[in-house]
């Protein structure tokens, strides 16, 4: 039988939820019991920054891994013992599987579309069945990006409509569910 629990934070860019989401993690009073996986690619200097600063705020004995796909696999190896997974972020593992397909979305055949949300939905799949498997409290960080306008270019529309329906999958499976709004986290479900 499990016993985890799964929470979703989500909200809008720089609305506190990764630090509302930490704070929940850091409820283990064991640094040991929290593993953190962080999704984002640094390609350019902005975001090293922003990752290096990420780093520097978590509690050193957090154990991180550092990926966004296969948590199959990985999660296995370096999650039993955990009580709490914290991941941060889903909207950043989404866009890294897109634009491993390609980054001129403008060239690509009609079902090459379909074929990313399929590849995103199985990777969100492996994650919620791993972390199943390891009786965790799992803590998932995503931003909502349906608040805004729709998009000018075609990147940025599959992006919204790909990461929006793996908002609905995951908030339809989490037990709570917080949206952020300027600092503050307001529990929807």
């Amino acid at each position: 039988m499990i016993m985890g629990k799964f929470i979703l934070v989500t909200g809008g860019a720089r609305s506190g939820k990764s630090s509302f989401a930490e704070s929940l993690a850091q409820k283990s009073n064991n640094e040991n019991g929290v593993l953190y996986i962080a999704t984002s690619i640094p390609f350019d200097e902005e975001m090293k920054k922003r990752v290096k600063k990420h780093r520097e705020q978590r509690p050193s004995g957090w154990t991180t891994l550092e990926a966004y796909r296969d948590f199959d696999v990985k999660l296995g190896e370096v999650g039993a013992g955990k009580k709490y997974i914290l991941l941060d972020c889903i909207t950043l593992m989404v866009s890294n599987i897109i634009l491993e397909k390609c980054i001129d979305w403008n060239i690509l055949p009609e079902n090459a579309e379909c074929e990313a949300e399929q590849e995103v939905t199985c990777e969100i799949e492996k994650l919620l069945s791993a972390v199943k498997a390891l009786d965790v409290t799992f803590i998932a960080v995503t931003n909502e990006v349906g608040m805004g306008i729709v998009p000018e270019n075609k990147l940025s529309r599959i992006f919204q409509d790909i990461a929006g329906r793996v908002n609905q999958m995951l908030a339809k499976n989490a037990d709570d569910v917080y949206f952020c709004v300027s600092g503050i986290p307001v529990k929807i479900k």
